[in-house]
């Protein structure tokens, strides 16, 4: 089944190569620009790949004032469910029918771009007056990872992955907050208490927990590169161990629903009193906020790796893209600056507990007395952190994830599958992925 399903991908990648090396619908052949009457509104449709009752708020309070300052645009607002996003803009390429802008991941750039659905933003973007505020790191980082160079996307956020504890149960039980991950796992079965429905910690086992996943195993082994001489690094034995150590917590010291929990599951049951650690990102600290007193949540860093270094995952950013498809290029790009402007970036970040990548909102007063914005930064800021890269740039690196990562999760949880299979399965779908990658693209005969 595996390789039936290999062989399909290779002649879709075969179609999108051919795409992107005649030049199909390609610079020269951009959108016209709109060129409304004065007393004409046009309107451009944003989809947010996170809808919610904590974000939708934050977009709709932006693009009202956004409409505000530019009275001849409309913005139609459409929310998209998390861990539904990324499929419902692949059907929309498929169809023709994408919106004029979205807020799009880093990792979403190279598929996307290979199925030439973006417009590339070089031209607006080098004209542009604040380009040089916003951070130049991420901007490279969308660059080299397209097949192009070209860019794609305009990061308005930055995330990290770190552990959400509730520090008054480590007061109670005298525990210091883990910086091991010997301590973390210790930490872990001291907290479990069934008779009182308190488990030390949550897997998300269900959709989109692939990609917390492999930040786990990485942070843990320290391994700098996902390949090595044409290998990949996902079975290699220090996940071996940290995978058999990790999932061995599932319904000893996890609840059992933890082998179909998604993001909004797994956050539920840390908000609600049930779980004392969650591993997420520091962009769920509005719903802490909201259902937890100060005291009751903390972020702290992800434990060093065995190596003794932090590890976080490299382009870990969402930025704003406009798709190619658009009849009004101009207008999207101005509402493209308006949410990369100081004043936009510091309302989303700030309401959601992100950190911004215009350096001039890295100065506010809010930025330095947040606590999970400090913890990231301390990660960030050490100079031995290793920024590990993931190879978005492959067509199937996602699909790998959603499909045989997340249901080889379940299957371990469940006891149908060992630990070894599943990472050499893992594995080897990358570096079938990688070879494909190499001979069509890169050295393509």
């Amino acid at each position: 089944m595996l390789r039936k399903k290999q062989t399909t991908s290779v002649m879709v990648l075969i179609m999108i190569i051919g795409l992107v090396l005649t030049g199909c619908k390609g610079e020269d052949s951009l959108p016209q620009k709109s060129d409304p009457k004065e007393d004409e509104k046009v309107k451009i449709v944003f989809w947010d790949d996170n809808t919610g009752p904590q974000r939708t708020p934050i977009w709709e309070e932006l693009i009202n004032r956004f409409e505000k300052e530019n009275p001849t645009i409309d913005v139609e607002y459409v929310g998209l469910p998390k861990d539904s996003a990324k499929a419902r803009i692949d059907a929309a390429i498929a169809s023709g029918e994408t919106p004029d802008v979205a807020s799009v991941y880093a990792s979403w750039l190279p598929e996307f771009s290979m199925r030439d659905a973006l417009l590339p933003l070089d031209s607006y973007y080098s004209k542009w007056s604040e380009k040089d505020k916003i951070n130049s790191g991420a901007i490279e980082f969308n660059k080299r990872i397209v097949s192009n160079q070209k860019l794609y996307g305009i990061p308005y956020t930055q995330n990290l992955d770190i552990l959400w504890i509730r520090p008054d149960w480590f007061i109670e039980a005298n525990l210091k907050t883990p910086e091991t991950w010997d301590e973390f796992f210790g930490s872990v079965e001291t907290l479990t208490d069934k008779s009182n429905n308190r488990y030390g910690f949550t897997i998300r086992g269900g959709a989109g927990g692939s990609f917390q996943l492999q930040r786990m195993m990485y942070a843990y082994s320290g391994i700098e590169t996902y390949f090595k001489d044409g290998k990949s690094t996902i079975n290699d034995p220090k996940h071996v161990e940290f995978l058999k150590r990790y999932f061995a917590l599932y319904q000893n010291f996890t609840p059992i629903s933890d082998i179909t929990n998604d993001y909004r599951a797994m956050i539920a049951g840390f908000d609600s009193g049930t779980i004392a650690m969650v591993q997420h990102n520091i962009g769920s600290y509005a719903e802490h906020r909201e259902a937890l007193n100060p005291g009751q949540f903390q972020a702290i860093p992800l434990p060093r790796s065995v190596k003794g270094h932090y590890v976080a995952e490299d382009g870990n950013t969402i930025g704003i893209s406009i798709f190619k498809g658009t009849d009004h290029p101009e207008e999207a790009w101005k509402f493209l600056t308006f949410i990369n402007s100081k004043e936009a970036q510091s309302f989303w970040n700030q309401s959601v507990g992100q950190i911004p990548t215009n350096s001039d909102v890295l100065d506010e007063d809010w930025i330095k007395t947040s606590p999970h914005i400090q913890t990231a930064q301390k990660v960030y800021n050490d100079p031995n952190t290793i920024l590990f890269e993931p190879p978005f740039y492959l067509p199937e690196y996602r699909t790998i994830l959603n499909t045989i990562v997340d249901t080889g999760t379940q299957a371990v949880l469940s006891g149908k599958m060992t630990v070894e299979v599943f990472l050499d399965k893992w594995a080897e779908a990358m570096e079938d992925a990688q070879r494909q990658y190499d001979e069509l693209v890169v050295n393509p005969r």
